[in-house]
């Protein structure tokens, strides 16, 4: 039976190539976004197969509403993809409380409303597909990248309780990190105000997302495969590092993560009581 997906951020970037990846497998596609006019030419192209969707994620009250319609027209949700989100840019000191509310809002507050939504009909039916867009991001950071970074790791831990959670139910979960891709992320970055405290450390961060992506980013449509793949694995990873760097990046801060502990292990180790 083919596939219904729910894919928010939709009309761009990764959201739009998985879109046009699980149409290319005659799946069923409900593409949520903020400006749904912007997937008018894949609704025209398939119109039996997509159908666009009005949705601020931010807006966790819409979430069930958003859900019950698309199940009342399609019966069933198959794969839920939470990936709308954007990028930040700033020193932790620079980030205002407002600033970083709103990316908790559009990076985890938002996801958690979709998967407390579509979780009822994935356990009723004992399947279904949870796939979390977090980031290369969400396994280390860097400075300047203190909020994104911080909603990606909220994202990932969440997720990683939630796998455990639902497997009993059929659902897989499917936590994917990219790196760098040819898509319009930094177009959307936003960024705090430069204090200038921070020359050394985070210039050369604003200087990069300013810059965007060179030839090396990868690419959307590649990425989508191995999403789509994964998705339809018995067994699939719970963690799906896509792009050189990102599976660069995250194995070597698993060595160094490894190297602290290791360094510290026989201290850390005996903090029991000795009584």
């Amino acid at each position: 039976m083919n596939k219904v997906w729910l894919v928010t951020g939709a009309s761009s970037g990764l959201g739009r190539a998985i879109a046009e990846a699980a149409v290319a497998a005659g799946d069923v596609v409900v593409g949520a976004a903020r400006r749904p006019e912007a997937l008018d030419d894949l609704v025209a192209a398939h119109p039996d197969q997509v159908e666009a969707l009005r949705l601020d994620v931010t807006d966790t009250t819409a979430a069930e509403a958003a859900v019950r319609d698309v199940v009342a027209r399609h019966g069933r949700v198959d794969v839920l993809v939470n990936n709308a989100g954007r990028g930040h840019v700033g020193a932790m000191e620079e980030t205002t409380e407002d600033e970083l509310r709103a990316l908790f809002d559009l990076h985890v507050f938002g996801p958690a409303a979709l998967v407390r939504a579509v979780l009822p009909h994935m356990r009723a039916r004992r399947s279904g597909a949870i796939v979390q867009m977090s980031s290369m991001g969400g396994q280390l950071s860097y400075p300047g990248f203190s909020a994104y970074s911080g909603t990606k790791f909220a994202l990932e831990g969440m997720s990683e309780a939630l796998a455990g959670e639902v497997a009993e139910h059929g659902v897989k979960v499917v936590i994917v990190e990219p790196g760098a891709f040819r898509t319009s992320l930094y177009d959307g970055t936003s960024a705090s105000a430069d204090s200038g405290a921070y020359a050394d450390s985070v210039t050369g961060t604003r200087a990069v997302v300013s810059a965007g992506f060179d030839d090396r980013a990868g690419d959307p449509a590649k990425a989508a495969a191995v999403i789509l793949d994964a998705v339809a694995a018995d067994r699939p990873p719970l963690h799906l590092p896509l792009g050189e760097d990102s599976v660069t990046a995250i194995l070597d801060h698993m060595d160094r993560v490894r190297a602290d502990i290791t360094a510290w292990e026989k201290r850390t180790r005996a903090t029991a009581f000795t009584d």
